[in-house]
């Protein structure tokens, strides 16, 4: 479990200490306020330890070997010009700092790179041991119509695309799951399986496809919001999110109806409250809503969640607040904005 994000001097953000909980962790701003970022920079780091976990003979984690890795990793995902480029912008030569303090001290890692760098980071804290379970990330854009071939592809050529889009490809290519904890699998997918009117199917030929009880259709037919929920209930069914994990998923709200919006706010739920460490940014009021009131059900008073919200100052910093409710991380323009409207909608008739 991921414990605690430090950074300092990391594009949006000049100082940032962000207490995480271990079952969902809701980060709220308006665009352009860094909420990918705090995603993409937690997952880069933990995706790299799990990704040299799972080489053949790994050996313990070098500083050589991280200082190179780490800075490839955050370029592949971030996609910068250059490493130094994520560093906030502002006049001179500035230091940039990133803490992860894990549940598992082992684990924590600290490191730090300027604004000239361009291919290594300085490891301060190297770890002790590698993660043994890959993060998922889920990008605002669904991958189930382009997954056919992709990773080969990705490998194989210099793509502009970021490297998150390749690492969830490979975890949705994964067999299903089979075993004693099929039970589980199905109690998770069954509220997805259920909103899809469907399940979904990897054929042979290297497609997804929706099946239903009219039959099977390619992914490239069904809506959007259908694919983005397709996505998770894949992970699951594969077991990339079961027991233990993390899952960062941007947007969850994007292209789903208010309808959809309740069935992912309650898996968001299910999910970290069976093991995994859920991390979502978003700026939807009606998701935002969704969660707080399936919290304070009694289904999930037991989901320990912690909420962030970013502002934007006077200068070109972003500050955090953060509590354990939305109440606590102070107004947020884009969700006023929505309140204003209903308000105005109210005002329209009267």
């Amino acid at each position: 479990m991921l414990k605690k994000l430090i950074i300092k001097n990391f594009t949006v953000f000049q100082d940032a200490d962000l207490e995480l909980a271990k079952n969902l962790n809701v980060i709220v701003g308006e665009n352009g306020t860094g909420k990918s970022h705090l995603l993409k920079v937690a997952y880069s780091v933990l995706a790299l330890s799990a990704e040299e976990g799972r080489k053949p003979n790994s050996a313990s984690p070098t500083k050589g070997a991280l200082q190179v890795r780490l800075a490839e990793k955050l370029v592949n995902v971030f996609r910068p010009e250059s490493l130094g480029r994520l560093a906030r912008r502002q006049p001179g030569r500035q230091r940039c700092d990133v803490t992860l303090t894990m549940a598992e001290p082992k684990q924590s890692i600290e490191f730090s790179f300027a604004t000239q760098s361009s291919s290594e980071v300085v490891v301060e804290k190297v770890p002790e041991q590698w993660l043994s379970t890959a993060p998922a990330y889920l990008p605002t854009r669904e991958l189930l119509s382009i997954f056919p071939n992709f990773v080969s592809i990705y490998d194989g050529h210099y793509l502009e695309f970021e490297e998150t889009w390749r690492d969830t490809c490979v975890l949705l290519g994964a067999p299903l799951k089979r075993g004693p904890r099929e039970g589980r699998i199905r109690e998770l997918l069954a509220p997805i399986e259920a909103a899809m009117d469907g399940s979904i199917e990897l054929d042979k030929n290297g497609r997804f496809y929706l099946i239903t009880s009219s039959g099977r259709m390619e992914m490239p037919l069904v809506a959007e919001g259908l694919r983005k929920l397709g996505m998770l209930s894949r992970l699951i069914a594969t077991g990339a999110l079961l027991d233990k994990g993390y899952l960062f998923w941007d947007e969850p709200e994007a292209n789903l109806n208010p309808r959809l919006i309740q069935s992912i706010a309650r898996s968001i739920l299910d999910l970290s409250g069976s093991g995994i460490q859920v991390f979502i940014a978003s700026h939807s009021l009606f998701l935002l809503r969704e969660i707080e009131i399936l919290l304070a059900s009694d289904d999930y008073k037991a989901v320990k969640t912690r909420f962030f919200g970013l502002h934007r100052e006077s200068g070109a910093a972003v500050n955090v607040s953060q509590g354990s409710s939305v109440a606590d991380i102070g107004n947020i323009t884009a969700l006023e904005e929505e309140l204003r409207q209903s308000d105005r909608f109210l005002s329209v008739g009267s």
